[in-house]
């Protein structure tokens, strides 16, 4: 399958994008119809691992389904079969659940999962953004199914999908809803997406096809995380005004300066009605090392779905606390630690694994 390309000529824009059909991407906290996953089953991505990430997997679903659907894509009945099995073990209502055969390579639904934009005036209330997708820099080869899930997800509800032509993860994009979106240049300037383009021409692919009129810009991701500076384990918006960041407090950390940068970019930031932003900081977990290597464990991993927001904790002593500042920022909501040890070395957590389809 082929995804046509719009981007080709000199002014890419001369046309109905999403953006002037009155389309917008909403925060991930306004009210959902779904939640999107992609079952995990390559073992490539958590070596030696995977059979010990499914409880807690599970675990994270059965929060999520207790107040939304949970729609899997899965490449076959076999996959089916196991998931069920591994669902009912943890004691998930599959009532709430949907399968959809559509096999992937991986399961990080977040980055190549679907972006739903919605306009509640519009007969078509809902449409899909289906970005190119390469594996984060094409770290990850072969991820061409991957790469079309948006569109068969489009063909399955019958809605229009709209194929940008350029490569964008929907970890690397933070959203208050309200026209602002928070993203890194670290990742969104990296030459291993869209070498073609340059931060102007980047941020009209983002207001066209995001429906947003304003873009943030940090510097920094954390260390360890194989996305090159996925916003989403750094910094999230919990209303529309105000952001939890992530900060290290061990000035030896490795993490400790470029958290630092952000939080100092952060502060003279200001949103498109020239307020300042809420910052409230979030510790970072102590360091997660698993076979030599430091893994990109944080707390702004978490999920926040309409029943519960899952946090992902390590063990570690300050994880009390983050989740008691994170249960202050959603005090209408559930806030739930599940451990994301085994889950963090396939170098992602919740947010990652998961992408929101928003109540049209």
């Amino acid at each position: 399958m082929s995804k046509a390309a719009t981007s080709a000529n000199p002014s890419p824009f001369n046309f109905s994008t999403p953006k002037k059909l009155g389309y917008y991407f909403p925060a991930e906290f306004a009210p959902h119809s779904a939640t999107w996953l992609s079952w995990p089953h390559k073992e490539a991505s958590w070596p030696g691992k995977i059979a010990s990430i499914y409880p807690n997997y599970c675990a994270f679903i059965k929060e999520v389904s207790a107040g939304e659907s949970v729609h899997i894509n899965v490449a076959d009945e076999a996959m089916q079969n196991f998931a069920t099995a591994q669902l009912l073990k943890a004691g998930v209502d599959l009532n709430k659940i949907a399968f959809y055969l559509h096999p992937t390579n991986d399961a990080w639904c977040r980055d190549h999962g679907p972006a739903f934009l919605i306009n509640p005036d519009a007969e078509q209330k809902k449409v899909i953004v289906d970005w190119d997708y390469n594996a984060w820099g094409n770290k990850y080869p072969p991820y061409d199914l991957d790469d079309v899930i948006p569109t068969l997800i489009g063909e399955k509800y019958n809605i229009p999908v709209y194929h940008p032509g350029i490569v964008m993860e929907g970890g690397s994009v933070e959203f208050n809803g309200t026209g602002t979106l928070l993203t890194s240049t670290a990742c969104l300037l990296n030459p291993n997406r869209n070498p073609q383009l340059n931060q102007e021409q980047i941020e009209a692919y983002l207001s066209h096809y995001y429906g947003i009129d304003q873009v943030l810009w940090v510097s920094e991701g954390i260390v360890g995380d194989d996305t090159d500076g996925h916003i989403d384990d750094t910094v999230r918006f919990v209303n529309e005004d105000t952001v939890l960041t992530v900060v290290e407090e061990d000035k030896n950390d490795d993490n400790y300066y470029l958290l630092q940068q952000n939080l100092s970019e952060l502060k003279a930031m200001r949103l498109l009605n020239g307020k300042q932003l809420n910052i409230i900081e979030l510790p970072m977990p102590d360091a997660v090392i698993y076979e030599d290597q430091r893994l990109p464990a944080s707390y702004a991993n978490f999920y926040i779905s309409n029943a519960a927001v899952v946090v992902p904790i390590f063990n570690c002593a300050k994880d009390d606390r983050a989740l008691q500042i994170i249960q202050q920022c959603f005090p209408e909501r559930k806030v739930v630690g599940i451990d994301s040890t085994d889950i963090i070395w396939g170098l992602g957590s919740f947010h990652c694994l998961s992408q929101q389809e928003p109540l049209a």
